[in-house]
């Protein structure tokens, strides 16, 4: 399928144009039939040979009811132009004509209507001259007249020749339709109509609505009065919806793939128009079928921030006009540069900032934006649009390779500086390291880690790339005293009241484990350095398997120490525990017999 808006001056004869190539009747409300001009959104289809299904959205032309025709262009990629012969090019010709432009839509068909009226010539070359000067260029134009039936095969044959020039759809892309009619089906709920742009809707889909975040269910889809499974875009489709919230939908919400939109109430955006400074600072952003108060900060000639009223979930390189409805006028088309912008607290930000985005032109450069933010989700780069350059460095985090090796050297200076500043004290604990870096996450310091030879961890620690943290004299004569009783009976730890004699506190023997004097296998049990090791070649001499009374007879020490090692064996994988009495060494199996 392929949609179409119409666009042109009140009374020109788009509905009745459409009248005639569908044979369907656009002005849904009984007023529009009787006063004879479009008050709403209309919408008709038609097959054309070789170009399918064409689906046209009619709006209306009047000057008070360009937000009702914004809403229905807003989606659609291309036009069908409307010009009377009988009364050429108008005022709402021209506002509608700078919609088009501000909107950046380059696909469309001229139609001089009325030629029954009046020789179309004249409006065709004043209106071709107008458009070729905006965003849709030099278009096909054909003299049609729906009383008479002249030129009606011609237009179709243009259309089925827009169809073909309009660039393919991404159909697995997510979803953002845009709302453009809601109502209740009695039996059935809440139904609202849309034109799909990108992506796929299918029954039974979970949606999530732009305002609010409430999730809803697909119930069942229409497009073009038939019921589907799926649809694909591009497409006008009818959803009905169930779930919280469903009943509440209105013209300018939005159904999104969950998860995958940022709505954001603040976007900073290139302009296309009035300069930024010459802009009035209260507009209206209308985007999709969406219309929404701002306030404009200019920031440079050509960007300006915008404060939105409402969030929106908008993309990095999404277009959409900024119209001021006082004047009734077109104030500029502006493409989204950034839906994540960073605060302007300092005198002179919003300089620097205009001088960041004098090169964000075109499709939105991954690499850049993971320069200027550092670190980022690739989930939340993704919900902006944005194509992450490269994979995480830990879970979903994304780095500036430049900043992830400032990260690393800040985290060893860190490291460095805490054992000097705190020579008692076990290494630094990860969460200290976390917030000395003003990291969002735990993950990122582990990974910085791996990523960091000079830095080891343990028990929740790090230990940093310099020598072992010198230990006080006191504390160290205590030690020694301690290390000389180890050499003579390795695996008799003094007990409780021999530390407490020499004045060696929990947190005394951590310092001293840290600085590599001592090996700590459980709370107050300390042995020398390697003392693990050459328990495990005594235990090795054992028949396999053996109990922990073999195991403490073979080390010539007591239940108190013996315990504690072959647990602290057991979790540093020197050791197997087969069953509640039996354990036997990793690297040794049963002795043969």
């Amino acid at each position: 399928m392929h949609v179409v808006a119409t666009a042109g001056h009140v009374d020109h004869g788009k509905s009745a144009l459409l009248r005639a190539l569908t044979g369907m009747e656009p002005d849904r409300w009984a007023e529009e039939r009787r006063r004879g001009m479009t008050l709403d959104l209309g919408f008709v289809w038609t097959r054309l040979p070789d170009a399918g299904d064409i689906a046209f959205v009619d709006v209306p032309g009047h000057e008070r009811l360009v937000g009702n025709m914004l809403a229905g262009v807003g989606p659609v990629p291309a036009v069908l132009f409307v010009v009377a012969a009988d009364q050429g090019w108008q005022p709402q010709s021209e506002e509608h004509l700078s919609v088009l432009d501000a909107l950046g839509v380059r696909h469309g068909v001229l139609a001089v209507s009325r030629c029954d009226l009046a020789d179309p010539d004249a409006a065709r070359e004043q209106a071709l001259a107008r458009i070729a000067e905006s965003s849709l260029g030099d278009v096909p134009c054909v003299a049609v007249s729906p009383v008479s039936g002249r030129g009606l095969e011609e237009l179709r044959t243009a259309l089925a020749g827009l169809a073909h020039a309009l660039p393919a759809p991404d159909r697995i892309a997510d979803v953002r339709l845009w709302v453009d009619r809601a109502f209740t089906v009695r039996g059935r709920g809440t139904v609202v109509t849309g034109t799909l742009g990108a992506g796929t809707v299918r029954v039974g889909d979970r949606l999530h609505l732009a305002r609010g975040g409430r999730p809803v269910r697909v119930r069942g889809l229409e497009s073009l009065k038939e019921p589907r499974e799926e649809v694909g875009a591009v497409a006008r489709v009818a959803v009905n919806v169930t779930g919280a919230g469903s009943d509440d939908l209105r013209r300018g919400d939005a159904l999104l793939t969950p998860d995958r939109w940022l709505p954001s109430d603040q976007v900073d955006v290139r302009l296309r128009g009035d300069a930024a400074g010459d802009l009035p600072r209260e507009l209206t952003l209308h985007t999709g079928s969406a219309a929404v108060p701002v306030t404009v900060r200019p920031l440079g000639d050509d960007t300006a921030r915008l404060r939105l009223a409402a969030p929106l979930p908008l993309r990095v390189a999404d277009i959409a006009l900024l119209r001021d409805p006082g004047r009734h006028r077109v104030a500029a088309g502006i493409t989204v540069l950034d839906v994540r912008p960073p605060r302007l607290t300092r005198r002179g930000a919003a300089a620097a900032r205009a001088a960041d985005l004098r090169s964000a032109a075109g499709p939105a450069d991954g690499a850049a934006e993971l320069r200027r933010r550092g670190l980022v989700r690739r989930s939340e780069l993704l919900a902006m649009g944005v194509l992450p350059p490269a994979g995480p460095v830990a879970g979903d985090w994304l780095a500036d390779p430049a900043h992830w090796d400032d990260l690393r050297e800040r985290l060893r200076r860190a490291v460095d500086e805490h054992a000097e500043r705190h020579p008692l004290e076990p290494g630094m604990p990860l969460e200290a390291a976390r917030q000395a870096l003003g990291l969002p996450d735990r993950c990122l310091v582990e990974a910085l880690l791996t990523a960091e030879p000079g830095l080891r961890h343990s028990d929740g620690r790090l230990f940093g790339s310099r020598d072992r943290p010198a230990l006080p004299p006191a504390v160290a004569a205590a030690v020694d005293t301690v290390r000389a009783d180890l050499a003579r009976t390795p695996f008799h730890a003094p007990d409780a009241d021999r530390l407490a004699e020499l004045g060696l506190t929990p947190k005394l023997l951590a310092a001293a484990e840290a600085a590599g004097a001592l090996l700590r296998i459980g709370d107050g049990i300390v042995l020398l350095p390697g003392a693990d090791a050459r328990a495990v070649e005594v235990l090795a001499r054992l028949e396999q398997p053996f109990t922990a009374s073999q195991a403490r007879r073979a080390l010539d020490t007591t239940r108190r120490v013996a315990i504690p090692l072959l647990e602290y064996l057991d979790r540093h994988g020197r050791t197997v525990r087969l069953d509640g009495a039996l354990r036997r060494c990793r690297a040794a199996g049963p002795r043969a017999e």
